[in-house]
């Protein structure tokens, strides 16, 4: 089937919107999904331009895919059509991180999240000369209107959400909530400061909140970040600036130190700055797309802990529609953290997320007032 994507034809190069190919012959597994609106993440730009891991091109990239179910493989009982999904990071199900509850670190996730094609070698994705075009990319390639993806990769979600604001719950909202909930399990009354409050950020903020922590510490060069942090539920703001973060946290906020630190950064500086903001055998998450080394000052740790979260260390299926049910019980309004912008607009979306804006890049691949 002819279906419409952004198209990278070449590393640092801008996104074209081009008419590709997309195999429609599913696999037994697979699912169709037709794709209402998609995230904006870091991580497609740096992907992009090459900087993590290479991924070939030309290529479809997007990671933060919703959309209805539009056909299923044979194999298939998870979803079926009409169904309403956000999509989600691969994993395959098998392999001991998959089967203990851990699919985000699965085993097998570089092939399936960064080869551009099948397990298999195959790619459904051509240009009109024929040539293949890199796709799957973690699974789904949600730059299009259409998505060909896996039945692990679909989180199957209630209808009376508007799908236009779910697509980030698959990666970066998901990233900075689960960091949270899952990987420290922040509890009520307890503290945290959440270093960098970008959409990520601003996640593992709102779901301290909904947590009960009753000291939570928003820290960013930008005052209207931190303004923002304020309405969302933080209880002190620290602009690093003008401020020393464990001066502050320690003197004047939290003398002892605090539970919980949550770093977006990934500056060693600011790494050392979350650990002396810590009490004895506090907990630091790194949420970190970087390729710098990491160096610390021992005497920071002190018997603390640093783990290096990817995805929340989440289980999809359990914890989206988790997230889904706390934004309709008013405790986790993450579509406060939206911009949307028309999809033929993508690069106007990847400047803007480039200057470093508080808010979630959005793009709306399917609407009334578009044309496919």
């Amino acid at each position: 089937m002819e279906i419409k994507a952004a198209v990278v034809r070449e590393k640092k190069a801008k996104f074209k919107i081009e008419g590709i190919s997309l195999d429609t012959t599913l696999r037994a597994n697979e699912v169709l999904v037709k794709v209402v609106a998609t995230g904006l993440c870091h991580t497609d730009l740096t992907i992009r331009d090459g900087l993590i891991v290479p991924f070939p091109t030309p290529s479809v990239l997007g990671h933060e895919g919703a959309g209805i179910v539009e056909q299923v493989g044979t194999a298939v009982t998870k979803v079926k059509k009409g169904d309403h999904v956000v999509l989600g990071p691969s994993s395959c199900g098998e392999c001991e991180q998959c089967i203990s509850g851990h699919p985000s670190y699965c085993t097998n996730m570089m092939q399936l999240t960064f080869s551009g094609r099948r397990t298999d070698g195959s790619c459904p994705y051509h240009d009109h000369s024929g040539s293949d075009v890199s796709g799957l990319f973690f699974g789904q390639s949600s730059f299009a209107n259409y998505s060909l993806t896996n039945e692990r990769n679909v989180v199957k979600v209630r209808k009376d959400v508007p799908l236009e604001i779910l697509g980030p719950l698959g990666c970066g909202f998901q990233t900075g909530a689960g960091s949270v909930l899952n990987l420290m399990k922040a509890g009520a009354g307890e503290s945290i400061v959440i270093i960098g409050v970008g959409s990520v950020g601003l996640a593992g903020l709102m779901a301290a909140k909904a947590a009960g922590c009753t000291t939570i510490v928003a820290v960013d060069i930008h005052d209207s970040r931190l303004e923002l942090a304020k309405q969302l539920g933080a209880t002190h703001t620290i602009n690093s600036k003008t401020h020393k973060i464990s001066e502050t946290i320690q003197k004047e906020i939290m003398p002892g130190g605090l539970h919980y630190a949550l770093d977006t950064t990934g500056r060693n500086e600011i790494i050392t700055e979350a650990l002396n903001s810590l009490r004895p055998l506090g907990h630091c998450v790194l949420v970190i797309v970087s390729t710098e080394k990491l160096e610390i000052n021992g005497m920071s740790l002190m018997g603390k802990t640093i783990s290096f979260g990817l995805e929340g260390d989440s289980l999809p299926d359990v914890f989206i529609p988790r997230l889904i049910d706390l934004y309709k019980g008013g405790l986790f309004p993450f579509d406060k953290l939206i911009k949307f912008y028309d999809f033929e607009d993508i690069n106007k979306a990847v400047e803007d997320s480039e200057k470093e804006l508080p808010l979630k890049q959005y793009c709306e691949c399917l609407s009334d007032h578009m044309d496919f």
